[in-house]
């Protein structure tokens, strides 16, 4: 059923997929960055406001989303994955995820050939949502300015690996080489990577896909 709620709801839900406020998701799609507040949802004689077919289109072409991506938002349904930690290599801890440093995400034995947490040396953080609804989440701390403004030194980038990516989504990515960085996905194909960078000061960077250890998608910050 098309509800009020459920529609509205789904949104804030796409928002939070990509790491987004309600006004950021706006913001993104070219509307008026005030047009998702919750106090747009209602007018002032109380009566339902519904978001328009069009700023619903704008949404999920800025998002790279499916009309059926949002519909199993309304329905309440949540993205899935069959990815799950190594056996062994954490203890179940409600709550709290696995935390490294870019810099040491970079080093060798951290992660195995998919991109999941593995080997020792990692802390832990609380993670805002129950991590079995997201199996295979991990977290990375932020360490210098390369990724300024958006992300500061210090901010903790909640990681999904083994998830769909779509353009525009933020990404970790961790080239063969060893080098870690946050990106934006510009563009993907079979044979090479296009991602776009955080910070101004800093290039674009292009890869062969067999440069690329593994990428995954940021889906949370805490700023």
């Amino acid at each position: 059923m098309l509800s009020h709620e459920r529609i509205w709801s789904a949104l804030d839900a796409l928002a939070e997929r990509h790491g987004l406020t309600a006004s950021g998701l706006a913001r993104r799609a070219g509307l008026d960055p005030t047009a998702f507040n919750k106090s747009k949802r209602s007018g002032a004689d109380g009566r339902q406001r519904w978001p328009s077919t069009e700023s619903l289109s704008k949404v999920l072409e800025a998002t790279g989303s499916s009309l059926d991506d949002f519909m199993s938002l309304v329905r309440g349904e949540r993205p899935t994955t069959e990815s799950s930690f190594p056996e062994g290599a954490f203890p179940p801890q409600t709550g709290s995820i696995p935390l490294l440093g870019f810099a040491q995400a970079g080093s060798g034995g951290f992660f195995d050939d998919g991109g999941f947490p593995a080997g020792q040396g990692w802390d832990v953080v609380d993670f805002p949502a129950q991590p079995s609804e997201r199996p295979g989440v991990y977290a990375l701390e932020v360490q210098g300015d390369s990724m300024m403004p958006l992300y500061r030194d210090g901010d903790i980038l909640i990681v999904e690996p083994g998830g769909q990516i779509r353009r525009g989504d933020r990404v970790v990515v961790r080239s063969r080489e060893g080098e870690v960085m946050a990106k934006v996905l510009n563009r993907q194909t079979p044979r090479s990577i296009e991602l776009m960078s955080l910070n101004p000061d800093h290039p674009n960077r292009s890869f062969d896909v067999s440069e690329i250890d593994w990428i995954a998608r940021i889906i949370w910050a805490s700023q």
